[in-house]
């Protein structure tokens, strides 16, 4: 392929060489050079590979992409641009020849609810019959295939190659979570989305490497609102106002408030053997009755989110009931139902704000006693090891220390920071330390009381534990259920 035909609709200079050369591939790690690329350096937040593309061009590249002047290498051509982000994401785009034109694009921003929010949409779609492929914090899945991946939202080549692999795989749908990392470092550059969703915003992300302030978090979340046709936006969220300032698409609004589009006025909580959940009515636009298959109040936000999607896509009610009473989402209050005695969940929560919003949800379902068992991360910050503690202390009937992924400390020093953060919730409160997490699951399953409710926090999704940088395998939902067997649990 010529670079030119990468460059269309681009602003850019040659600085040195022809547009007309023929690159192979695009690249931004030189880690990944092959000969014949074009390889385009970028600004990170620990290296500018700008200072890397003599090397690159040593180890082969045709061509390169830069945004500041640098000493020219012979021997390669040199293309000039104003951000050498937006150009990657732009040029990968005509590499893998515009996949998301090819599907209805949607994206999720906001702070909490992304990722559930995401597998509520799926799940509707796929029981409208729409074949979905899906990007976020839990990695790509294109049918029965998953790719991991290191951030929410993938490097714009990453993401470009999915959405190519989607319509190989048939997929008419691609759903996606946009972090504001990713509006603010262009990986969805040159997207345009037909639905754009907001879920929620609170303060986060801010500091050196991410966002300067709350203020321009904000202003990154609103951007996907200059890029969608149309928003699915939270009425009830008091930053609304600002995040919409300038849009440019027509808006849905959901929420509780009997103002929004899609609202409820209230919802009841349902806990059988397998199912943990709400009920609500749907009123505004339309009516309608639905069960979601997740605890708490933001789980019907989340589902009043999905309706309000699914209804400007043309999803009909069936398929929305249907869907939205059997979805889950691995790691996230994911019941795992061994039991009729009590309630075994895991959830990814891992600092202090998403673990008392757990034990907050969990709360209102009135159990015998509502069980806790976390640790923390290690070669992480103590303070979330004291907040932690301190939270579960204060909100917990019993709690169960043991590790996380402890990476290079020991774990026995990771559960004497949380104690400290416990004794300042309630010097009194009972825990018990055990410091393999195995065990721990097994003594909590032993020791459960007929209603209790038992929320093993930390790890969710996750499938390895880390022990002095040595991960081996670890599925919690599997490892609940092999020692349910084992137990002869009914």
């Amino acid at each position: 392929m010529q670079l030119a035909q990468l460059l269309q609709g681009l602003d850019y200079t040659m600085v040195q060489g022809s547009d007309t050369c023929e690159v192979n591939d695009i690249i931004y790690d030189t880690r990944r050079i092959r000969p014949g690329c074009v390889f385009v350096c970028i600004v990170g937040t620990q290296r500018d590979s700008h200072d890397l593309a003599a090397q690159a061009v040593e180890q082969g590249a045709a061509a390169l992409v830069i945004d500041h002047d640098i000493p020219l290498p012979p021997g390669a051509a040199v293309v000039r641009v104003p951000f050498t982000r937006l150009a990657m994401a732009c040029m990968s785009a005509a590499y893998f020849h515009h996949p998301a034109k090819k599907m209805t694009l949607v994206g999720v921003t906001g702070t909490k609810g992304k990722t559930t929010t995401t597998h509520m949409i799926k799940a509707v779609l796929e029981k409208a019959g729409r074949r979905v492929g899906l990007v976020g914090t839990n990695g790509i899945t294109i049918g029965e295939r998953h790719i991991e991946t290191a951030n929410t939202t993938p490097e714009s080549y990453e993401l470009q190659k999915a959405f190519a692999e989607m319509v190989e795989a048939g997929c008419d749908t691609a759903l996606m979570e946009v972090s504001s990392q990713g509006l603010k470092m262009e990986r969805v550059g040159g997207l345009h989305f037909d639905v754009g969703v907001f879920t929620n915003i609170s303060p986060d992300h801010i500091g050196p490497g991410e966002h300067a302030d709350f203020n321009e978090y904000l202003h990154y979340k609103g951007q996907l609102f200059q890029r969608c046709t149309h928003g699915v936006v939270n009425a009830d969220d008091e930053h609304l106002p600002a995040l919409l300032e300038g849009h440019t698409c027509d808006l849905t609004t959901f929420g509780f408030a009997d103002t929004a589009d899609y609202h409820t006025s209230g919802y009841e909580l349902l806990r059988t053997r397998d199912f943990l959940g709400a009920s609500f009515h749907v009123s505004g636009a339309e009516e309608l009755d639905v069960r979601v298959n997740m605890p708490g109040k933001f789980s019907v936000s989340n589902a009043l989110c999905a309706v309000a999607v699914a209804r400007v896509l043309g999803v009909e009610h069936s398929a929305i009931q249907g869907a939205l009473e059997t979805v889950t989402v691995k790691g996230r209050a994911e019941m795992v139902p061994v039991s009729s005695e009590f309630t075994i969940l895991i959830d990814y929560a891992h600092n202090e704000l998403s673990m008392e919003s757990l034990l907050e949800t969990l709360r209102a379902y009135n159990p015998k006693r509502l069980v806790c068992i976390f640790g923390c991360g290690g070669n992480r910050s103590k303070l979330r090891r004291y907040a932690m503690g301190e939270c579960s202390a204060r909100m917990a009937d019993f709690t169960i220390l043991t590790e996380d992924n402890n990476r290079f400390e020991k774990v026995e020093d990771i559960i004497a920071d949380i104690k400290q953060g416990m004794r300042k919730g309630n010097p009194n409160a009972p825990f018990v330390e055990i410091p393999d997490r195995l065990d721990a699951i097994h003594y909590a399953i032993d020791h459960a009381q007929p209603g209790d409710l038992i929320a093993l926090i930390g790890k969710g999704h996750e499938t390895y534990r880390d022990r002095m940088g040595e991960k081996t395998p670890f599925l919690e939902r599997e490892l609940i259920e092999e020692y349910a067997r084992e137990k002869n649990l009914h």
